[in-house]
Order: structure tokens, then sequence, then C-alpha cells
């Protein structure tokens, strides 16, 4: 759902990059106040394994992919101001890096993907909540809120592109909406997999309690695991168009597309004679710079005054 330059206007190019600058700004203010120095690890962790997890595509129905957006899995396990932040993190490095989403069009990918996912995700996951209390509660919870992140996130992209004059409403909303649909199906089962397993071997990451002995581990081994799925897996990955791609050439405002030359433009490393391993290392190098970035990002924001050790 990572929009290139060309398919919105600059009205909208421009409205969206002021309001998303003001969101992130507001969400810079809130982890500042509230964020606990235990967090600043699992921001890194959140956005590296986000980045690795958008890489991972896999077929919907009628030759069309998806990917996990990850807004609402971030917002559970670290709040959803702290979510904001990994998911800018995530976006600005596939965009500078990979030409993954345009430059011009950043602030409506940040708009949809960094502020309305993970803002009304969270939202709609707390209240749901209150209805069903428990571990699976839980997980049905963030499961739907998942689901819904992903097909508000692709209303709202549909409504810039309508707005941009790219297509009509009456094509575009349809066409997103229901390929999203789909999508959300498996955002919501994906989130709520890992939240399930977190709760195996972390619960308080869940809870917000600091743990305790037993329940210890090791940055450096998660960040490896992070890093093999990117790495071993990516390469296999649906090479299907995903939910937009689709929906512009079935209303035929596909060639609109324009890009900059990244240096890793479509997660190809130049010079790596194999795509598999082109396509590899780029998933490497991109899951470090997402984690290096968030957790940069989640060291500043923490007042001296709070510092204390990350271990968790």
């Amino acid at each position: 759902m990572h929009i290139p330059d060309g398919f919105i206007d600059t009205k909208i190019a421009l409205t969206s990059a002021v309001i998303s600058i003001a969101g992130v700004t507001m969400a810079v203010r809130k982890v500042r106040a509230s964020v606990p120095p235990r967090a600043i690890p699992m921001m890194g962790l959140s956005a590296a394994f986000v980045f690795a997890a958008q890489m991972l595509n896999f077929p919907v129905a009628a030759g069309t992919s998806g990917h996990l957006l990850g807004a609402v899995l971030s917002a559970v396990l670290l709040g959803p101001y702290a979510a904001v932040l990994v998911m800018t993190a995530v976006l600005v490095v596939q965009s500078l890096l990979f030409a993954d989403g345009g430059l011009l069009a950043l602030g409506a990918n940040l708009f949809n993907l960094a502020l309305v996912a993970p803002l009304v995700g969270y939202w709609i996951y707390r209240l749901v909540r209150r209805l069903f209390q428990g571990h699976r509660g839980m997980l049905a919870s963030a499961a739907f809120a998942a689901w819904c992140s992903t097909v508000v996130a692709a209303v709202s992209c549909a409504g810039q592109l309508a707005w941009s004059g790219t297509a009509p409403w009456g094509a575009v909303f349809p066409a997103m909406t229901s390929v999203h649909m789909l999508i959300g199906l498996g955002e919501g089962l994906i989130t709520a997999l890992v939240l399930a397993a977190i709760a195996r071997v972390r619960p308080d990451l869940l809870t917000g309690s600091d743990g305790g002995p037993s329940s210890r581990f090791s940055v450096p081994v998660a960040l490896a695991i992070v890093l093999g799925l990117a790495i071993f897996v990516s390469p296999f990955a649906s090479s299907w168009p995903d939910g937009l791609d689709m929906a512009a050439r079935a209303i035929g405002f596909d060639h609109r597309a324009t890009t900059f030359a990244g240096p890793m433009a479509d997660y190809q490393i130049p010079g790596v004679g194999s795509p598999a391993a082109a396509t590899a290392l780029a998933a490497g190098i991109g899951t470090i710079v997402a984690f290096l970035l968030a957790l940069l990002l989640a060291k500043i924001l923490v007042p001296d005054g709070k510092a204390e050790s990350t271990k968790t």
C-alpha cells in the first residue's frame, strides 16, 4: 500500500505531509513523556520485525499479494505513539533506501500507515478489549483491530487517490477496500500468532510489568532471528502485485507511477548477479538500518533522568 510518486497531486502530497509532520511531532512528545527505558530495545526490534515482515508478501487472490503492516502489533506491544515512531522509521528506510513509496508521497504514506493504521487500530483494540477478557480475548481483539487497521488505511489511500483526481472514488474505493479486506485477514492472523508466541516467552511485554529473571532474553538473539527471517525467507516471497498495484492496473492509472533511483531500488543490491541473493542482502541491510534508526530515536527520546539499564 506504499504510494509511489505520480499517484497523488501536489495539494494532497503537501497536505498529507503537513498533517504527518504534526502527527509524528505529537507522537514524539507523547513518547518522550511516557516511554519507559525497557521499551527502548523493543522499539528497535519492532521496527526490524515490521521491515522484515513487510518484505514477505503472501498470495491473496486473483494474482494479488499482501504483507503485514505491523501497526497494531507494534501498538499492542509498545503503545500507539511509540508505534507511530516505529512505523515512521520503517517507512523512511523503505522510501530513501529502497524506493518503496515515493519521496513526494512520503507524507501520504506516513499518514496512512504510520498514523491512521496504528492510532485507529489501537483505539479499536482497546474498545474491543473491554468486551473480551483474558488471553484469548486479547488475541481476538488484536486480530480484529489489525484487520480494521488494514482496511481503514486502504480507505484513506483511496481517498487520497480520488481527491488527487487519479481515479474516481466510485472505482478506487471498492477496488482498494475489497482486496484489503482479504489482506487484512492475513494481517489479523499473523498479528495474533506473533502475540501468542510473545505471550509464551515474554508475557510481561503484554502486561506492562518489568518481568523477572525467568523472562529475560537477549536482544542480539532476537535481532538475529528477525534477520534470519528477512534474509532466508524474503527471496521466496510472492512476486504478485500488492493491493494498490492491482487496483492501479485494474482502473488504469499504474502508468503514472514514478520513482527515484534509490541505492537499493526494488530491494536489489547493484552488482549482485543472483536476484535471490540481492534481495536477501537488501533485506538484511534494511532490517539492520530500521532497527538502528528506531533504536536511536528511542534513545534520544528517553530523558536522561529516566535512563537506566535497557537489558530486558
